[in-house]
Formats: C-alpha cells, structure tokens, sequence
C-alpha cells in the first residue's frame, strides 16, 4: 500500500516536472517571436521619427548633465551664489524630465528607448573677463537655443513622415516651452552684462535665488 501511494506521488511529479519544462519553452517562443521583435502598439511609425527621438532624448541628458554640473560649480563654499546653484539645479531637472517624457512617448508610439554616451562636461567655470555668472549664463544661452533647434528638426522629422500626432506632441509640450526658456536666459544674459563683476552680480544672484523660490523660473 505504501509503495503503491509512493509510486503515485513520483509519478504525479514527474508529470508536473514535464509540464513544467514544456510551459517554460512555449514562453521561450513567444518571447522571442514576439514581444522581443514588435511593439503592439506601433502604428504608422516610420524608423526615422523612432531614431530621431532617441538623438533628443540624449540631447536634453546632456545639456541636463552641463546644468548639473553648473549646479556644483555655483554651489562651492568658495563660489557661493545660491540662486546660480538653485537656477541650474531646477534646469537640470527640467532637462531631464524633457528626457523621460520623450523616453515615455517613444513607448506609447512603440518605438523602442536606446540611451546613448553623456559628454563629461566641465567642472571650472570661472571667466576673467566676464566672471563666471556671465559666462554661465551665456553658455546656458547656447545650450537652449542649440535645443530649440534640435526640436525643430525633430519636428521636420516627424513632419516629412505626415506624423500629424507627433508633430502635436512636440509643438505643445516641447517646443513652446523652449520658446520661453530662451528668452528668459536672453534676459538673464542682458542683465548680467549691464552689473558687471562686482556687488551687482550678487544683487542679480538675490533676486534670482527669490524668483526660483517662488517658481517663477521657466
């Protein structure tokens, strides 16, 4: 009788061991033959939109990585200009949300997210003839407008694919806002060229810790 039920049970599992192994290679196949070939989301979304999301994508990393490391720099007990730091700090983050949001459209539209290389950006700042918060602001200046630019070829991209919803994604929550970060760096720029190196620079530094306080920093 023991031996009878004991057979049973090694029998019993036995089968259960073969199912087991037989799951496992079906969900092999399915995995490769789908999941890991097509998104079954994708429509009418050409390779080219696909590859020029993901170059943005690194765009807006790596202006995000210079910002941050602007946030540093401005941020040393021997540089010490708390709204610098706070500005850059709060653009960093910007940069980088610009990224996800990309990174979270390219997966709603089934493209698939490949993050690539993130220049080492400088540590030292510093300008002997501007002073560093000038020539700061002035890179930053740079950095937007090379952004803004990128967009619009993202957006030719997306418009030469007849992309209508693409084109909607990045004229409303990319590009009109890049619009607005360019001229508020453009004025940040004015201002520091007009207070020069001295006591005005932590004037404009005062305000601007205040403006970034009270979220009215684009």
């Amino acid at each position: 009788m023991h031996g009878w039920r004991c057979h049973s049970v090694c029998d019993h599992v036995s089968t259960l061991c073969v199912l087991a192994l037989q799951v496992q290679g079906e969900l092999a196949v399915v995995d490769k033959t789908n999941a890991q070939v097509q998104s079954f989301a994708r429509v009418n979304f050409v390779s080219a939109c696909e590859a020029a999301i993901n170059e943005q994508i690194n765009i807006e990393y790596n202006v995000s990585y210079v910002y941050h490391s602007l946030f540093a720099y401005f941020d040393r007990d021997n540089v010490a200009l708390p709204g610098m730091a706070a500005f850059f700090k709060a653009g960093s983050e910007e940069e980088r949300e610009h990224a996800e949001l990309l990174m979270q459209y390219q997966n709603v539209r089934g493209g698939r997210v490949r993050l690539a290389s993130i220049i080492q950006p400088e540590v030292d700042f510093n300008h002997a003839e501007k002073g560093d918060a000038l020539y700061a602001m002035e890179l930053a200046l740079s950095l937007e407008k090379l952004n803004f630019q990128k967009l619009r070829e993202l957006h030719d991209v997306a418009s030469d694919a007849n992309d209508a919803q693409m084109c909607d994604f990045i004229e409303g929550t990319l590009l009109a806002p890049q619009v607005q970060s360019v001229k508020q760096v453009a004025e940040y720029v004015s201002q520091l060229r007009r207070v020069g190196k001295g006591l005005g620079v932590w004037e404009f530094d005062r305000k601007l810790k205040a403006d970034v306080d009270a979220g009215l920093v684009a």
